[in-house]
């Protein structure tokens, strides 16, 4: 059957790869980010295969924006099935750096932004008494290194807050999944938002080592999303074969 689902950060990267998957699988879309150009692109090569998307240019931190999201998707498509907080960054850096406008931006997108969208789908999954939360976490929130302080926090934080709502909707009896994704190390722009040259020069290496594509995720979040209503899969950690 048909999901509308709504992504996050989806102007490139996991977003991106995801959207373009879950469409092709027969769902109706909902693609949001702050860059419009790369959105309208999504949509057109979606709908250019037949498939069924939609976007609105949102900016995670803003909770009024976030807000207009979900209620696009209610008014576009008359519900909201699948919510996937996926808009990230990971500048890290250590925190002798000092980079504190850096640390504000992981907080402000990476905590803040998944909580606003939580906050803004779960009335409407309230009411219909069903919905799927998936929010993308990390490997670095399961272990933490240096220069990754921060990130680590933040993504750790997605994990906490993922389980809190999973146990407080069972409780509920609202039918409300919620799924975590971590992945490794993927072929996506995040390392282009870390500014610390140090750091920057070991994450690169890193991902030009191990990387994998963004499609191997996009598959995951796909089992997720298509496992039987009675079932939830709660967390998938998915990284390169090769990575430490």
């Amino acid at each position: 059957m048909s999901k509308v689902i709504v992504i996050t950060g989806a102007s490139s990267g996991i977003g991106e790869a995801t959207a373009k998957k879950l469409a092709a699988n027969g769902n109706q879309i909902v693609v949001s980010a702050r860059r419009e150009d790369r959105l309208q692109k999504l949509v057109s090569e979606i709908k250019a295969v037949g498939g069924d998307a939609s976007y609105q240019v949102t900016d995670v931190t803003n909770k009024s924006e976030v807000a207009e999201l979900a209620k696009f998707a209610v008014k576009t498509y008359g519900k909201i099935d699948v919510w996937m907080n996926n808009a990230g960054l990971m500048p890290q850096s250590t925190l002798d750096k000092y980079k504190i406008d850096e640390w504000d931006r992981m907080i402000d997108v990476n905590i803040k932004g998944v909580l606003y969208g939580i906050a803004a789908a779960l009335p409407f999954m309230r009411e219909q008494k069903s919905g799927q939360f998936i929010n993308t976490s990390s490997v670095a929130g399961h272990a933490v290194h240096p220069g990754g302080s921060v990130y680590s926090a933040t993504k750790y934080a997605v994990r906490v807050i993922s389980e809190g709502l999973r146990q407080e909707e069972a409780i509920a009896g609202s039918n409300i999944r919620v799924s975590v994704i971590s992945p490794g190390a993927v072929a996506t722009e995040l390392p282009d938002t870390i500014s610390d040259p140090e750091t920057k020069k070991r994450v690169d290496k890193l991902y030009a080592d191990f990387a994998i594509d963004a499609e191997r995720v996009a598959e995951a979040v796909a089992y997720a999303v298509e496992a039987p209503a009675d079932t939830a899969i709660n967390e998938i950690v998915i990284r390169p074969t090769t990575q430490h």
